[in-house]
């Protein structure tokens, strides 16, 4: 049976803004959806994987296939016809074998079809949501005259403008069955990127959020279905985490604790006690995420 590799993270408590939505009036919004129904703060999968595409482009010497270049502040390309993949022992780039591909052309006549090359994504990453209800809390501020061009045009006065904010942490999930990567090694090198994450959608030169793991808990099993996606909650306003849901799915039989891998920040804390008491390994982060990857590399890299 194939070998399927999944993940619950959540980051610490930090301070969450510039996450564009829509901008309203001179308010600069934050996504948001109604989760369990009261609104929450929300982070898309698509930045989780452009931060995460960065870190990849470190993890092996052809770097990665499709790159910002934040000078041109556009996408540059080693190979955007994906020629790499027309045979099986031809060289690939790791963001495509991970994150998948599609280029498509339109038919060159009337009448005939056009067509597509397309690999979907190995590595899927679910949306983020804040751990907590969004308040409403806007901040106040002003700009002012010579700050920015646009600023100087307003004249001599200051320029106000408000902010969204939201105090919390945030958690998202991802799946992946590395048997269906060309090169299954990739699969850890993307586990050890997602434990390292940065500049994910609210961080700005004026905003800084960590996105890389304060927990996280990763299965390895034969089993097709996560069964862990979104598993941590909270009592008390984001201060401390539980995982309830997580625990009454190992209770009910659904997860064999000895799939699971809990890295934390603080092994002392009622989340890893928890955790332990239900027979999952408790440890570090960074040392979870090598713990993983021995299993998965162990299985499938020889």
């Amino acid at each position: 049976m194939s070998l399927h590799v999944f993940g619950n993270v959540v980051t610490p408590f930090g301070t969450a803004a510039n996450n564009r939505a829509e901008t309203e009036g001179n308010i600069t919004t934050l996504q948001k959806l109604i989760w369990h129904g009261a609104p929450h703060s929300t982070v898309s999968a698509e930045s989780i994987r452009f931060a995460l595409r960065r870190l990849l482009g470190d993890a092996e010497t052809a770097g990665t296939n499709r790159r910002w270049d934040e000078d041109s502040r556009v996408n540059t390309w080693q190979d955007h016809e994906f020629k790499g993949w027309a045979k099986a022992s031809s060289n690939t780039f790791i963001d495509d074998d991970l994150l998948g591909f599609m280029t498509a052309e339109a038919a060159k006549e009337e009448g005939e079809s056009g067509s597509a090359n397309v690999r979907r994504g190995v590595l899927e990453i679910t949306r983020a949501v804040s751990l907590t209800p969004w308040f409403g809390d806007v901040t106040f501020n002003a700009a002012s005259p010579d700050a920015t061009p646009s600023a100087q045009k307003k004249g001599s006065n200051p320029v106000p403008y408000g902010t969204e904010v939201h105090a919390t942490r945030y958690q998202f999930g991802f799946a992946m069955t590395p048997e269906r990567l060309r090169n299954a090694s990739r699969a850890a090198k993307a586990i050890t990127a997602l434990g390292s994450l940065r500049t994910v959608a609210g961080n700005h030169g004026r905003f800084l959020f960590d996105f890389s793991p304060e927990s996280l808990i990763l299965r390895i099993t034969e089993d097709p279905a996560p069964r862990l996606l979104y598993c941590f909650g909270t009592d008390d306003g984001g201060e401390t985490i539980n995982a309830n849901a997580l625990i009454a799915r190992i209770e009910s039989g659904d997860i064999s604790s000895d799939e699971l891998v809990f890295g934390t920040a603080d092994s002392t804390a009622a989340l890893a006690t928890s955790l332990e008491s239900a027979g999952v390994r408790v440890m570090g982060v960074k040392a979870a995420i090598n713990t993983a990857n021995e299993r998965i590399n162990a299985r499938l890299v020889g």
